[in-house]
Parts: C-alpha cells; sequence; structure tokens
C-alpha cells in the first residue's frame, strides 16, 4: 500500500496505490492520520491504483470521514475500481462517503 498526498488550492488530494488488509492497514492509518488533524479538511481521495479493501480499510476511510466532517469539510472518493466499489455497496458505505 502506497499513499500520496498532495495540497492543491484549498484541497488535499490522495492517491492510493495497492491493496489495505492487515498486513498494512497500520501504514495505512499511520500515513492518514495527519489527514484526520490537519487544518485543510477537504479531501479527494484517488481510488484509480486501490485494487482492495479489507473491513479494517473500511473502518480507516470511515474513521478519515468522521473527522473531515467534524470540521466542516468534504470527503470524496474518485475513480473507484468495481471490485472495490461493490465493497462500499455490500457494506453501504457508498451511502456514508460521497464516490464519484
Amino acid at each position: 500500500m502506497e499513499v500520496t498526498i498532495n495540497k492543491q488550492d484549498n484541497k488535499t488530494l490522495v492517491s492510493l496505490n495497492g491493496r489495505i488488509d492487515t498486513s498494512n492497514v497500520e501504514k495505512f492509518q499511520h500515513d492518514i492520520e495527519p489527514l484526520m488533524q490537519g487544518d485543510n479538511p477537504d479531501i479527494v481521495l484517488d481510488c484509480s491504483n486501490l485494487t482492495y479493501t479489507s473491513s479494517q480499510g473500511l473502518r480507516m476511510f470511515l474513521m478519515l470521514q468522521k473527522s473531515v466532517l467534524a470540521r466542516s469539510g468534504k470527503m470524496v472518493m474518485t475513480n473507484m475500481r468495481p471490485q472495490v466499489k461493490e465493497v462500499f455497496d455490500i457494506t453501504g458505505f457508498s451511502n456514508i462517503i460521497t464516490i464519484l
């Protein structure tokens, strides 16, 4: 799992590459921790290279979403692969998180 974070205008752009599962969820949490406390709560997650997420990954996305909303920000996930989108749909996360 590789996470790339870039600031652009008033948004934070995050590119996700690889799989989120039990073997690397702690690294993923460490990588996104600054986004949960930063001064820029508007986040765009590019999921074009995210190939899989386990329930632990879903939990991290939910935690990030909650922190963004608490700071009156907006989080959007884009370019999601069909197999990853299916996980979000089945679990109901597509009703909680904006997916474009």
